[in-house]
């Protein structure tokens, strides 16, 4: 269907279900999908259309869940999203309640639902073990908490990576407005080198040049390179430019 490949390092982040726009995406190469669930305007049924329908077009999808609760979590993971990014995580303590809801016993505190992941049927050991090792769980580093607990953070066996939450990280840790300081990127080398550390992967949204460069040298593995309503505002504004530039040429 698509003559590029989908590489999976670059993500596009989705405020809504829009299928034109994760079809346009994949068709450029984009791997990947950020569903901003917490924000966005996405129900129930929409993830149960949209996050198949995503996967079909070989996307991961990272579901950035509604909070840092079992129901988002395993609904997230029930309608078959490669990852779950858990917003708000407050320290290590936090993490390790929380993660637990993204694997199943003993590791975690996953419930069994035999839905589209088992094709509506039962389940067997070794199909805990898949699940457990290739969905992945990311807590959302962006409490000051959080980062000042990073190593204990990664170091958890429910965790499988962890992804920035710059803007929140900013003001919660007194920088206020997030505008790129140093202070905003020695966070991010912070969360960098503790991961590299742990041997698991950090994603980060990565909206400047001098964001994906940091992400670049730093190893990131994944990147969400541009916002949906960024997107819709820079196509809109191009053909507005280029009228206004013909008429002052006149």
């Amino acid at each position: 269907m698509f003559s590029t490949p989908a590489d999976r390092r670059h993500a596009i982040w989705l405020s809504d279900p829009s299928f034109a726009a994760a079809e346009i995406a994949r068709g450029l190469g984009y791997g990947a999908v950020i569903l901003d669930i917490e924000h966005g305007s996405f129900d129930l049924a929409d993830l149960e259309r949209f996050i198949p329908f995503l996967r079909g077009l070989d996307m991961e999808v990272l579901a950035k869940v509604l909070g840092p609760e079992r129901g988002p979590i395993q609904q997230a993971l029930d309608f078959g999203a490669t990852a779950v990014v858990i917003p708000h995580i407050e320290n290590a303590s936090h993490a390790k309640e929380v993660t637990a809801f993204a694997k199943f016993p003993p590791l975690g505190d996953r419930s069994f639902a035999g839905g589209r992941t088992t094709n509506y049927g039962g389940f067997t050991d070794d199909w805990v073990r898949r699940q457990d090792t290739f969905t992945r769980c990311y807590p959302m580093i962006e409490d000051a908490g959080a980062i000042e607990n990073i190593a204990d953070i990664l170091a958890l066996d429910t965790v499988d990576g962890v992804f920035v939450g710059p803007s929140d990280l900013s003001l919660r840790r007194e920088r206020g407005a997030y505008t790129r300081t140093e202070g905003d990127f020695a966070d991010l080398a912070i969360v960098a080198a503790a991961a590299a550390e742990a041997g698991k992967p950090w994603v980060l949204p990565a909206w400047s040049v001098e964001e994906k460069e940091f992400a670049v040298r730093h190893g990131a593995d994944q990147m969400a390179l541009i916002m949906q309503h960024g997107a819709l505002a820079a196509g809109f504004a191009g053909p507005l430019d280029q009228i206004t530039r013909i008429r002052e040429s006149r």
